[in-house]
């Protein structure tokens, strides 16, 4: 069973609606004691860091336990993924530190006025993959893949072995990131339509669920 963890920042509905669409048994919880009988965890995120990080207190003890000991396969989207980092300049609180990196806002100072784009970087855009990952595979020979993005911070200072996915908004940030069992993408696959529903089939196949 695929567990959606609802700690209150994150549309879940829309996830598991994909996620049965594929033929994916899932469900949403709100209690840390539920999330033991596990087989893979997804955490959304909709929101600011602080909030998700107190927000996620009550589960941190049975995602260690989960995530970092058994190994169950985990997929943090947006914000969620923003909280496998160690921190953000968007708040003062610690991240879960599960993989290296900081949270930094778009920064478009260092380039020329015409070049300069809004926050948030909102709608569609293409990624391009970086270390290879069994959650990023193209459905077509050299095609790039597009997905649905809305966020103003981005993840930052990631070591590359941990970087499978990368997208360009006035300069080149990671959207993906990897490290072991434990995955992250900055888009939101659940509103992707053909490339979001590959990439929850690759998690469900990575999770054998």
């Amino acid at each position: 069973m695929i567990m959606i963890l609802d700690y209150g920042m994150g549309n879940c509905g829309s996830i598991k609606n994909m996620l049965r669409y594929i033929g994916a048994e899932a469900t949403t919880t709100t209690q840390p004691d539920a999330l033991k009988d596990a087989k893979a965890i997804i955490l959304p995120g909709v929101g600011s860091y602080d909030h998700g990080v107190k927000h996620l207190e009550p589960f941190k003890a049975i995602l260690e336990r989960k995530v970092l000991h058994e190994e169950v396969p985990f997929l943090g989207i947006c914000l969620g993924m923003q909280l496998l980092l160690e921190e953000s300049e968007e708040g003062q609180l610690l991240g879960l530190g599960w993989i290296k990196g900081k949270v930094k806002r778009f920064d478009f100072s260092s380039l020329e006025s015409d070049q300069r784009l809004v926050v948030p970087h909102m709608g569609w855009n293409e990624i391009k993959p970086g270390t290879q990952s069994r959650l990023i595979k193209t459905l077509e020979h050299n095609s790039l893949e597009r997905f649905y993005f809305v966020h103003s911070y981005h993840a930052a200072h990631v070591p590359e072995e941990n970087k499978i996915a990368l997208c360009h908004y006035g300069y080149d940030f990671t959207c993906g990131i990897q490290k072991n069992n434990i995955y992250g993408v900055q888009f939101h696959p659940e509103k992707s339509h053909l490339f979001g529903k590959q990439l929850f089939k690759n998690f469900v196949e990575i999770a054998q669920c």
